[in-house]
């Protein structure tokens, strides 16, 4: 693993993590929309390439923000799962959707508007809870 960070500032080494193009783009994926697998993530919209793809996982696993499981009924296939570690990063997702929502949608109008927004807005605390908690309850089962 590469620790060579930049400096000691704890926001400056936070974002030698994860402040590139794509790892709070895989880490929402995975998260938010259920993605797991290798496929799942190079299928998405995002359309992220297959070595950055690669490389970012590599690096979210050696920092044990994600783990790499074999599905049990199809043994060459990865998934990945976020770790304690990995849902520590819930609230600055949510940050960063309520953050978007507030300024950047007048740039970008077609930015998703649905009633999880609304929800997150009312009720912030709650709705991480409710997605970490989600989360959770849906890999434990997938694992089953």
């Amino acid at each position: 693993m590469n620790n060579n960070f930049r400096c000691n500032c704890p926001i400056t080494s936070a974002l030698d993590i994860v402040g590139d193009k794509w790892t709070l783009v895989i880490i929402k994926q995975m998260l938010l929309e259920g993605k797991k697998t290798f496929k799942d993530f190079s299928e998405s919209d995002e359309a992220i390439a297959s070595n950055i793809l690669s490389s970012r996982l590599k690096m979210l696993e050696e920092f044990k923000i994600i783990t790499r499981e074999k599905l049990p009924h199809n043994k060459k296939t990865n998934i990945y799962l976020l770790t304690e570690k990995g849902l520590g990063l819930t609230p600055t997702i949510i940050e960063l959707t309520l953050w978007s929502d507030l300024n950047i949608r007048e740039y970008h109008s077609s930015i998703i508007s649905d009633s999880r927004i609304e929800m997150v807005k009312k009720n912030k605390e709650e709705s991480i809870k409710m997605i970490v908690e989600s989360y959770k309850h849906k890999t434990d089962y997938n694992k089953t």
